[in-house]
């Protein structure tokens, strides 16, 4: 098995982008320079046994840096979020697989909540080629629209309540846009909506999975997901090896 290191890593910048939802830049050149869309992190707390798993939001490569957007939803991620500018914290990363980039297609990219940040950086390296529709409860919820429209991504904003956007379903406000290939991360709901947008369009359907995760790198298997072999065949995955990024054809049906 492969060695995996933690390489300490300095908090450069931290700013609170909606209530509880925090944006971080770490200084990481080696890892800045091989990380990819779609990848995520482990980040390790002083005083915890366990990493925490997070997206990765945006790569600056001249700068050597990883950007994180993540929500706290316990101990650990509160105890991260108290962090501030100048400390430092360790980091295992990149980690898995991100999303397969082909710059000459038009790509929808759907967001439900938290799973909007990991889509930044595909948007980043699409440009105009990335239609970026992203679902949030309400108004204070919504983060990282102008992100993407600085991108050069088409943006288009869905909201539960209807404050704020399209009220309704990212997909159904989606179901009008062009597309030949589909990213999507957010909850289990919306990649099943989104998996059947992509059957219907036959376009090419891509999905990050949300999963808990201890080691991040095989070792634990506590991410165990079902896939679908070359042959049609079920078996059991991990996210954190064989996603989380994943084609919809190889997640089994009751994979979502």
């Amino acid at each position: 098995m492969k060695k995996y290191d933690s390489i300490p890593c300095g908090l450069s910048a931290k700013k609170e982008l909606a209530p509880g939802i925090f944006d971080f830049w770490l200084e990481c050149p080696a890892l800045a320079a091989s990380a990819q869309p779609g990848q995520f992190a482990q980040i390790y707390l002083p005083g915890h046994s366990l990493r925490r798993p997070i997206s990765i939001c945006g790569i600056d490569r001249e700068k050597g840096r990883l950007r994180f957007v993540f929500q706290v939803r316990g101990q650990g991620t509160a105890e991260l979020a108290a962090f501030q500018e100048g400390e430092r914290v360790e980091i295992l990363a990149p980690l898995g697989s991100g999303f397969p980039i082909d710059k000459t297609k038009r790509t929808l990219l759907l967001g439900g909540g938290i799973g909007v940040p990991p889509l930044l950086g595909a948007a980043k390296e699409l440009g105009e080629k990335a239609v970026a529709v992203l679902g949030f409860r309400n108004r204070d919820a919504v983060i990282l629209e102008n992100d993407f429209k600085a991108a050069g991504a088409k943006v288009l904003v869905a909201t539960d309540d209807g404050s704020y956007g399209y009220h309704g379903l990212v997909t159904e406000l989606a179901q009008k846009e062009d597309f030949e290939v589909l990213f999507a991360c957010g909850p289990g709901p919306m990649l099943r909506a989104a998996k059947a947008l992509a059957a219907q369009r036959g376009a090419a359907g891509y999905l990050s999975l949300e999963q808990r995760m201890a080691c991040g790198v095989g070792a634990c298997l506590g991410c165990a997901v079902a896939l679908l072999d070359e042959n049609g065949e079920a078996y059991y995955g991990h996210v954190c090896k064989d996603g989380p990024v994943i084609h919809m054809n190889r997640l089994a049906p009751d994979a979502l």
